[in-house]
């Protein structure tokens, strides 16, 4: 009998946890970080092309021809001209050119979001300066000097005591 109890709690315990990961998921932060990542994991392709297929023809071109991807270090002592060829002749290599390339498409993804973020926090400055000079526009009511009611700006008489105002 107390086994029996001890899964009927286990049950109830079970319920109340799918429940709350339930509410949990369904919040709008972790859909909005779901959404993030999709668009991070989209986004991490583009700055790849970018620097393999632009950035790094480019260095390689200024460099005299220099080609990261080749530079390597055969941990067997052996001597290959090219990364593939000891790959295939089944070296273990220590391929630090990759990691220089790794490096170098990890800081275009930094700038690339920095400059999105200055960006977007300009026009989110931009949007908060207008609302403020918005609220900072001309007044459309006064105080009647009388009864201390607000009334529209050119009003003549007050509509609360029907005082003169000016």
């Amino acid at each position: 009998m107390a086994k029996l109890n001890n899964i009927k709690d286990l049950a109830g315990k079970s319920k109340g946890f799918m429940d709350e990961f339930r509410e949990f998921i369904t919040r709008g932060n972790v859909m909005d970080m779901a959404v993030g990542v999709i668009i991070g994991a989209s986004f991490q392709s583009i700055i790849s092309s970018l620097v393999d297929d632009v950035i790094m023809p480019l260095i390689s071109r200024v460099t005299g021809g220099i080609d990261f991807s080749n530079y390597f270090v055969a941990l067997d002592g052996g001597t290959y001209k090219t990364l593939a060829k000891a790959k295939e002749e089944g070296a273990v290599t220590l391929n630090y050119g990759n990691f220089i390339t790794v490096v170098i498409n990890i800081l275009m993804m930094a700038l690339v979001i920095f400059v999105m973020l200055k960006f977007l926090n300009s026009i989110s400055n931009k949007v908060r300066k207008q609302a403020a000079e918005e609220e900072e526009a001309e007044p459309t009511t006064k105080e009647c000097p009388y009864c201390l009611q607000e009334i529209p700006i050119g009003a003549k008489k007050c509509a609360f005591c029907t005082s003169e105002v000016d």
